[in-house]
């Protein structure tokens, strides 16, 4: 009998690659190629695609506040004055992410009106002594 021969695999140029699976960071990109020859005439074990990690420009990361705190006590015993309250940074903005926002608001409040006058010089030198 007349030795068999076996027929190479005829193979298509691999395509272009893929974009990158992502827009920004850590993906993947891939690239095909097509068999040529008829599969009954043999076996062709080549990869028919093959897969790349790809990198591209850091994502933005936008800044990430806490809650505010609670009001803080009127700085003042009597008359006008202001309280605050502040929140702190978690994260802080990257690669063009957006930036924060105030972490300090200040507000006016008001205690009891203050005592004025000639007679409240004397009561607080005598309640001192």
């Amino acid at each position: 009998m007349p030795e068999c021969h076996t027929i190479p695999c005829l193979l298509s140029p691999w395509s272009e690659w893929s974009d990158c699976s992502v827009t920004c960071g850590k993906g993947m990109r891939t690239r095909q190629r097509m068999l040529k020859s008829a599969a009954e005439l043999g076996d062709c074990n080549e990869e028919l695609e093959q897969a790349e990690k790809c990198m591209l420009p850091e994502c933005p990361i936008d800044c990430e506040l806490t809650e505010w705190s609670q009001w803080s006590e009127c700085n003042t015993s009597c008359g006008k004055g202001h309280m605050i309250r502040t929140r702190m940074i978690k994260i802080e903005p990257q690669f063009g992410g957006t930036a924060c926002p105030e972490t300090v608001q200040r507000t006016k409040c008001r205690v009891r009106k203050c005592l004025r006058g000639p007679g409240l010089e004397k009561r607080r030198w005598k309640e001192a002594r």
